[in-house]
């Protein structure tokens, strides 16, 4: 059924400016596109936008290296993933920057309507303050040794060796990771935005059905905890937009980058002469769609949608929230070569695979989706090709060739035909709540059907009898009338193989047209449509990545294994290792941890005992990938105290870190309770 005509302003979440679109950022705009062309194909007015992330320290520090200036950087990379996204067929109205006018015009308006309203308060705090660059350094900018097992050259904020996080204040031995210098503690006057203000109207709003209710109940644990002053400032050097009235003060990257979506729709209304306002009127009858991933939750179901209320502004009609990639049932990996880039996967493969690979996996949760290129090479090929495009050249040579490229007058099964039809509402509505996958199951039930029934009357026989050429032409003009319908369903998904079939079915296709069927219609003749995935180049694919990594300019020094860079520690007696008690553990809760970059706190089962372990493996897990997994912990460490609670052991991990970690796992049969011998 023909829903009323909509208008809708959907956005993705900005890529940084600072590095290449790879697979894991393509879902979330595929996910996006998808949706959008669908809504278009409905006949709704649907407008979409994104930007480059283009503010912060990173981006001005990378630019210094580079010997360019910020603005410089941010303008290539811009273009650079602009292509990439184009090349993935990803139809954004505008991709633009966060650095522009627009931007820091909007970032002005809103900060001072909160300021006027009262929900803007200053204070001074304490922080560390490199003297040779004469700035500010945030968390990821100290080194130092751990303040609680003294482990050297840990991050700011959180330490890789025990898992401990503290303040960059309480780091012994600090230095800059910019200059080298040692930090002096230097007193600053920073802007809080009142976020616990907007408690109450928060709550009711993440219940509204805006987000989805797994993500609602990850919200809860913050309201539990008591929502705090955000900080929104930061001090100059930076590469950002200066407070107003506060000279060196300047808009926190995470306060000026959703705003970025109201700048780069209101670039593209200004150059079209639309008026960007009405969807961001509190009474407007629009609609207003976020996608992103689980990672910003935090930014775009608290600060964004409490920033549009107390500006006086509609809150987003919804925030559609994804999980990671992983490939082949892991993380991302550069020395596996499945940390792949835009670019690289386009050298070696048709973009259209991955759109297809990826709505095939996707639904309305935020689990994430693993790209398993053995799967991805055998769905590719038996559906797109060895299903839809099939049924296309299994039915047009006959018309071509005998019936003059013309279609039958008569439909020769108008149940079947009526059975494709009628599944639109499904399909639709799958589509809408972003069911890709069940989309995908229904088309692809359709075209096995369709298969059956040309298998069924085989005109590749029926066509040697001369009594049954009109029974032949009817059956494989179905076949296309058949074709064109499961087209329809699949144009938002895979475009440009739709393109090609309207342009071989001389036709146009809108969701209206399901039911328009063309009898007695002229066709051009068939060409192939897609070719089936190659697995020598889904290979070579890897290795490009691979060899991409080894291009990379590394710091001159041996490379000849993990023993080269982490040698084998000094011999330490049976004795000394007979000490530490080692147990299988499964882990039956993990969370992330509020304001800790790097640590997921773990509920560990132990055979009859329940500990709790903070752990540096954020970088490289999400909670969902650990629960109901088994795996190895110290369980006679000593517990400390730190400042999120008591860690009461550790567990066992290999690999250099960052996303290069992983956890042991014990082989099948090991319990929970069991010893390590």
């Amino acid at each position: 059924m023909q829903q009323a005509k909509r208008r809708i302003l959907v956005t993705s979440a900005l890529p940084y400016a600072n590095g290449s679109i790879h697979l894991g950022h393509l879902l979330e705009h595929i996910q996006t596109d998808i949706w959008v062309r669908f809504q278009r194909l409905r006949g709704h007015q649907c407008y979409s936008v994104c930007a480059d992330d283009a503010h912060g320290t990173p981006v001005m520090l990378k630019a210094q290296e580079l010997g360019i200036t910020p603005e410089e950087m941010v303008a290539n990379t811009r273009d650079e993933h602009d292509k990439d996204l184009r090349d993935f067929l990803v139809n954004y109205d505008n991709y633009y920057v966060t650095h522009s006018p627009e931007n820091k015009a909007y970032c002005e308006l809103i900060y001072n309507r909160l300021n006027d309203a009262g929900y803007i308060s200053k204070k001074t705090i304490n922080q560390l303050f490199d003297p040779e660059k004469q700035m500010f350094l945030p968390d990821r900018f100290v080194k130092g040794d751990c303040p609680s097992c003294g482990a050297e050259d840990q991050n700011g904020d959180s330490c890789d060796v025990c898992g401990a996080t503290y303040s960059p204040t309480e780091v012994k031995n600090p230095r800059s990771v910019v200059s080298g210098a040692t930090p002096i503690l230097k007193d600053s006057e920073h802007f809080f935005f009142d976020l616990p203000k907007f408690e109450g109207m928060l709550k009711a709003w993440i219940r509204s059905g805006a987000i989805q209710n797994e993500m609602a109940n990850k919200l809860e644990e913050w309201f539990e905890q008591g929502l705090q002053q955000w900080d929104i400032s930061r001090d100059a050097p930076y590469f950002g937009f200066e407070i107003p009235n506060a000279p060196g003060k300047f808009f926190y990257v995470w306060v000026d980058a959703p705003v970025g979506y109201m700048a780069s729709f209101k670039h593209f209304c200004d150059k079209n002469g639309l008026d960007d306002t009405e969807f961001w009127d509190a009474g407007s009858d629009t609609e207003l769609y976020h996608f992103i991933g689980k990672d910003i939750t935090y930014f775009h179901c608290l600060f964004w949608p409490a920033m549009l209320e107390g500006a006086g502004m509609r809150k987003p009609t919804g925030v559609n929230i994804h999980g990671f990639v992983t490939v082949n049932g892991a993380k991302m990996s550069k020395s596996r070569g499945t940390f792949i880039k835009a670019s690289t996967y386009l050298e070696h493969l048709n973009p259209e695979y991955l759109r297809y690979y990826f709505a095939s996996k996707l639904n309305d949760s935020v689990a994430d989706i693993d790209l398993n290129f053995e799967d991805f090479v055998q769905k590719v090929n038996s559906d797109l090709v060895g299903k839809v495009v099939n049924i296309a050249s299994r039915c047009a040579g006959f018309i071509s060739k005998r019936f003059d490229g013309t279609l039958s007058d008569n439909i020769e099964n108008p149940a079947l035909l009526n059975e494709f039809q009628a599944a639109a509402d499904g399909i639709a509505e799958s589509i809408e709540n972003r069911l890709y996958n069940k989309a995908v199951r229904d088309i692809m039930a359709l075209a096995d059907k369709a298969n059956q029934y040309i298998d069924a009357q085989a005109p590749w026989v029926t066509i040697k009898d001369e009594n049954k050429q009109v029974f032949t032409h009817d059956v494989c003009s179905l076949g296309i009338h058949l074709f064109r319908i499961l087209m329809v369903y699949l144009k938002p998904i895979v475009p440009n193989l739709a393109a090609q079939s309207e342009a071989f079915l001389n036709d146009e296709f809108s969701w209206s047209s399901i039911s328009d069927v063309k009898t007695g219609h002229k066709i051009n003749k068939f060409k192939a449509l897609m070719q089936r995935v190659d697995g020598d180049k889904v290979a070579a694919m890897v290795d490009a990545s691979k060899e991409n990594l080894q291009k990379t300019p590394e710091p001159k020094i041996a490379l000849s294994g993990p023993l080269a860079d982490d040698p084998i520690s000094e011999t330490i007696t049976f004795e000394d290792f007979a000490k530490i008690d080692l147990r299988i553990a499964k882990i039956v809760k993990a969370e992330a941890v509020e304001k800790a970059d790097k640590l997921l706190r773990l509920e560990l089962d132990i055979g009859g005992e329940t500990r709790q372990v903070f752990a540096g493996i954020k970088s490289a897990y999400t909670p969902e990938q650990l629960e109901g997994k088994l795996t190895v912990m110290v369980a006679n460490l000593a517990p400390r105290k730190m400042r999120f609670g008591l860690s009461e052991g550790m567990v066992l991990a290999a690999g250099p870190g960052g996303s290069d970690l992983f956890v042991l796992q014990p082989d099948d049969g090991a319990q929970p309770g069991m010893r390590v011998k």
